[in-house]
């Protein structure tokens, strides 16, 4: 009877990656519909009215409950208080409703005159009643999609306690970024097809997150028979999670480091990938296709080396210093984009340098946490993270499109008026770079705080 309490499923390497893969391709399609207008900036110009200060308005929405109803904060309680089940159901149902609004406010329809369309077009007359909308949409999308980021998170945590968690995790975020490969290459194809439409590849990537509905679906089956062994297995009650334990992360200043390093980092990712396909398109003067199929390998480079970075973060650690050096890479990155003339090969050389620091960051960031955060408030360890995050990936995207437009003056005008005329992206590129200077900074801080109070940053993960 022992030994059969003592053999979990977790202790399973088939069920234990099973889970992953499961959990895995709801972020897969979650990842696809977050990116799915980026290669179309150009085509929403054009055909919708968007500004790239209303593209950039409509990008950073997808943050704004989160940020300011601290919707975020409330999914780290409920992911605390009802578990990963419960937790990650809610989220796949939230993004699939909010990209049905986002569908819908893109659509031909509802810019034709559609139900809503006079209401929302009789104020703020300067932005298309259709960004409105989707602004709504992507709100919404963007509370389950961050939802589901801490949800998959605690969910790998568990299930890879005292095991190779880092490459669990380097693999879960490998698969998500598959899904950014996957939308930059087939979104800009699906638009051009005949007729040309800005809709077809929304509509699409949205009912892939109906399947991401299902795998999860799946996933909570084989996490309610683990919870059971975990229960029997158990000595006694485990301390349940307090709201009150909220206030010792804010309190915390190595916490709230790994916070503002996270904010930094990603403010110079996220947005970054909004607005990669038309710097691109108007540095090297190609179409938007060409551009789209140029950035997709980003994350794909990523996407292979994460796992196995993991694998280096599980047995022998560094993770602070991994941090580190992919500052000092990303930073490198946004200067090429900014100052060097671009050819192929250097926008090549410079995507695989973002690359590798998208692969060192995010395999030392995210293992790091339940080193600092105790298990019954892990869920809202995550959550205070990102909203943190969440407050620069929602501001960048909106400031990345003002000072495009402020720096390029009549620009967008002469574009919808159909003139051939290029946006110059090098001020956007520069306050891209900043935020890697300042990241690298705070990892310094990072790890002269863990040499000197020992929370194990740098030591692996995997217990022997």
């Amino acid at each position: 009877m022992t030994e059969n309490l003592q053999k979990r499923l977790n202790d399973s390497l088939l069920a234990r990656w099973g889970a992953i893969i499961l959990v895995s391709l709801m972020m897969f399609f979650c990842y696809m519909f977050v990116d799915v207008i980026s290669p179309l900036q150009t085509m929403l110009e054009t055909s919708r009215g968007w500004t790239p200060e209303t593209y950039g308005t409509v990008a950073g929405s997808e943050y704004f409950l989160n940020v300011f109803v601290l919707f975020l904060i409330f999914a780290g309680i409920i992911l605390d208080k009802m578990g990963v089940r419960f937790t990650g159901l809610l989220s796949a149902a939230m993004m699939i409703v909010g990209a049905g609004i986002k569908i819908y406010g893109v659509s031909d329809y509802f810019v034709g005159g559609g139900v809503g369309y006079e209401f929302l077009g009789s104020f703020w007359t300067s932005f298309p009643a259709s960004a409105k909308l989707a602004c709504v949409g992507f709100a919404i999308f963007g509370c389950g999609a961050e939802m589901a980021g801490i949800t998959v998170s605690k969910a790998i945590a568990k299930w890879f306690a005292g095991k190779e968690m880092a490459v669990a995790m380097g693999v879960e975020m490998g698969i998500a970024r598959l899904g950014v490969f996957a939308v930059f290459s087939l979104s800009p194809r699906l638009a051009s097809m005949a007729p040309e439409s800005v809709v077809r590849p929304v509509a699409i990537v949205g009912l892939l997150l109906c399947i991401g509905f299902l795998t999860y679906l799946a996933f909570t089956f084989m996490d309610r028979k683990l919870d059971k062994q975990l229960n029997a297995a158990s000595e006694g009650p485990a301390e349940e999670f307090k709201v009150r334990d909220l206030g010792k992360l804010f309190t915390s200043p190595t916490f709230m480091i790994v916070a503002a390093l996270c904010v930094l980092y990603y403010s110079a990712i996220f947005p970054f990938q909004k607005f990669a396909v038309p710097m691109l398109q108007n540095n090297l003067d190609i179409s938007a296709q060409a551009a789209s199929d140029i950035f997709r390998w980003f994350p794909i480079g990523a996407m292979l080396l994460t796992p196995f970075l993991g694998l280096f973060l599980d047995f022998r650690g560094k993770g602070a210093t991994m941090l580190i050096i992919g500052s000092i890479l990303m930073t490198g990155c946004h200067l090429i984009f900014a100052l060097v003339p671009l050819t192929p090969f250097i926008t090549y050389s410079a995507l695989i340098l973002l690359g590798l620091s998208f692969s060192l960051v995010p395999a030392a960031l995210w293992p790091s946490v339940p080193k600092l955060v105790e298990n019954r408030y892990l869920g809202s360890g995550y959550s205070v993270i990102f909203w943190i995050q969440n407050i620069g990936l929602w501001v960048f995207p909106i400031i990345i499109g003002a000072v495009l437009q402020a720096s390029n003056p009549g620009i967008s005008e002469r574009i919808q008026a159909g003139e051939a005329v290029s946006y110059d992206y090098t001020v956007p590129m520069l306050l891209f770079a900043s935020l890697g200077v300042l990241a690298f900074v705070l990892g310094l801080w990072l790890k002269a705080l863990d040499r000197r109070k020992g929370y194990g940053l740098e030591l692996p993960n995997v217990k022997r």
